[in-house]
């Protein structure tokens, strides 16, 4: 019924009705409980891949095989809970992007999304399969650098982009200090000229508009200024299927606006969060010392890091908010309940229909 009167995102033979793709959220905040039932309502599940092993208690030797099984094994579970579009984010900064790819050509993803870095290889990794490959940037000017290499080097080109703009949650691509003074350009503008240069191409590339897309009214309007579809996360953390701890499903719920706030990542980007005593302490100066076995991030500096960012995700999504914070988008204030994935699908198609 609604469907009929949706557009579908179309990306190659995939068909994505509504044209939602589900953020990917490290660290084990998207698994294969919230991905699957997200495809199993149309929309592209996607599963985050960092850190998603048990790594923090193996030992330093086994921390890519470790996260290779562990995203191997959720993969499998995604499917075998759905027959939807299942895809995976693999952020192009981690140390095993190339071992994470890899698994996912050998478990048949349907889509891989890199963002955190070019992904200026991508191609190569995925050689012989039928994956789309859809880079995450913040410009036109980053997606022309993407697309001039692949086509000179693979005669690959996007299968989709996705533009994330400022109001996205962790980590930003954008100057920390264009952020906090609000001179970041708009989404609405990032995505027309994107639009705009995607048109010039002799190739067919969908536009995916992301961050701070909140509802049904949000997505007519991006698909009204000429992108294919969009790319939600905030509000699906809020889903009684999100994998993530209740402890932090209830941190959005009971935010003010106040308190989503800018962090400076110790990897070395501005970052999006829910201020709490731990983030309190850390803007004071606080740090938190820590061995790095593992190095899971190539722009992470251990000898100046005041805490360790992995560590701290991974006690986030376990609820263990004392010493750990919570990555939110801009609008994560605005989550009053926790609904299932099948009710929020439902509110956002029926919002759609009547914007569109």
């Amino acid at each position: 019924m609604a469907s009929k009167t949706i557009p579908s995102l179309m990306i190659g033979d995939l068909v994505i009705n509504p044209p939602i793709i589900q953020g990917g959220m490290g660290v084990r905040v998207s698994r294969s409980g919230l991905a699957s039932a997200v495809a199993n309502e149309g929309c592209a599940g996607i599963i985050a891949s960092v850190g998603l092993g048990d790594y923090e208690n193996s030992k330093s030797s086994k921390f890519v095989e470790v996260n290779n099984d562990a995203l191997r094994a959720e993969i499998r579970k995604a499917r075998s809970l759905s027959k939807g579009v299942i895809g995976v984010n693999v952020m192009v900064v981690l140390s095993n992007y190339e071992d994470l790819v890899k698994v996912c050509v050998e478990e048949k993803v349907d889509m891989i999304i890199c963002g955190s870095g070019l992904p200026l290889d991508l191609p190569k990794l995925t050689e012989g399969s039928n994956i789309k490959l859809i880079p995450i940037v913040s410009s036109a000017r980053a997606l022309n650098i993407i697309y001039r290499k692949w086509k000179q080097n693979y005669n690959k080109v996007p299968d989709a982009v996705i533009l994330e703009g400022p109001m996205a949650g962790g980590h930003l691509g954008f100057p920390h200090d264009d952020i906090l003074n609000g001179k970041t350009p708009l989404l609405e503008d990032l995505v027309k000229d994107l639009v705009d240069f995607v048109n010039t191409l002799e190739e067919t590339i969908p536009v995916i508009a992301a961050g701070g897309i909140f509802d049904g009214n949000d997505i007519a309007k991006f698909l009204k200024i000429g992108a294919s579809g969009v790319q939600m996360a905030t509000r699906f953390v809020c889903t009684t299927e999100c994998d993530v701890h209740p402890d932090f499903k209830r941190a959005y719920i009971t935010a003010k606006q106040e308190d989503i706030v800018i962090i400076n990542s110790p990897v070395g980007l501005p970052g999006r969060v829910v201020q709490n005593d731990f983030t309190r302490r850390v803007f004071k100066g606080e740090t938190i010392p820590f061995k790095c076995p593992h190095h899971c991030l190539r722009s992470c500096n251990p000898r100046t890091a005041p805490y360790c960012i992995a560590r701290v995700l991974g006690d986030s999504s376990k609820g263990l908010l004392d010493n750990s914070f919570v990555f939110a988008g801009a609008n994560a204030y605005r989550c009053t309940e926790i609904v299932s994935v099948n009710t929020l699908v439902n509110e956002l198609k029926e919002d759609l229909i009547k914007a569109l």
